[in-house]
């Protein structure tokens, strides 16, 4: 299977590829003219030819253009601040599994000072999804929107898609029921949600008044069992969960 790069566009049946992927392209798999690869700019998707090899800029020739697949969910995912490293691995399985936008949360129980050294890693954090995004053949790497307070998050969801909050409480639904709220007998009926928010709280939860925004916004709180799973933990079980689940 073929490699994916993103490029800035094309023109007149050329791209460029520069920067970090290009040097990525050179050095690791050692590009040489000839040699065919996928490219996409966000909107399109070509069969490329690489003409030319620089140091960090590689010239192609577009060949044919290939099916670009959008996918069928759109899901935003709201995301507290955690651990860095957690934080960023959880990016990266997000981008893999298809979320099409990342709003980092400034939790209430989220460390000040990771908090506080949010913006300062964004730049790091749009890598990992530009990366993950050619990992996976995605057409376009997920949004990455600015770091927001959980009760503006929470209103400012989309008000036409389901939104789920992972909850602890044991009020909470399964996530099962969250997503076919008519779940019986092992049948899904009604209509099949094609747009999703889905927030996940920190290390230490949601507090009672995030909580109380989250219903005021329309959230669902929903459980994924009985076991506390850490947030980059319940990031991959959530996301593959409702991928399986709308198939």
């Amino acid at each position: 299977m073929r490699r994916r790069f993103f490029v800035d566009q094309f023109a007149e049946n050329a791209a460029a590829l520069r920067g970090e992927s290009a040097a990525h392209l050179t050095r690791v798999l050692r590009a040489e003219p000839g040699q065919l690869y996928e490219l996409s700019d966000g909107h399109e998707l070509w069969l490329a030819r690489i003409e030319r090899v620089a140091r960090e800029e590689i010239d192609f020739a577009l060949i044919e253009r290939l099916p670009a697949t959008e996918p069928h969910l759109t899901i935003s995912l709201l995301l507290s601040i955690v651990k860095m490293d957690r934080f960023e691995w959880a990016l990266e399985k997000a981008t893999e599994l298809g979320v099409s936008e990342i709003v980092p949360l400034a939790a209430e129980r989220s460390e000040k000072a990771l908090v506080a050294a949010a913006a300062k890693r964004a730049p790091r954090w749009e890598r990992i999804l530009h990366e993950s995004a050619q990992q996976s053949r995605r057409l376009r790497a997920p949004v990455l929107r600015s770091l927001a307070a959980t009760q503006a998050a929470f209103a400012a969801a989309n008000s036409e898609g389901l939104r789920i909050l992972l909850s602890e409480r044991a009020t909470a639904v399964r996530m099962r029921a969250a997503v076919f709220p008519t779940f019986q007998n092992g049948d899904a009926s009604g209509a099949v949600p094609q747009v999703f928010s889905l927030a996940i709280g920190p290390e230490g939860g949601w507090t009672d008044a995030e909580f109380a925004a989250a219903t005021a916004s329309g959230f669902v709180e929903a459980t994924l069992g009985g076991n506390i799973l850490r947030t980059e933990t319940a990031v991959c079980a959530a996301l593959a969960g409702i991928l399986f689940a709308l198939g």
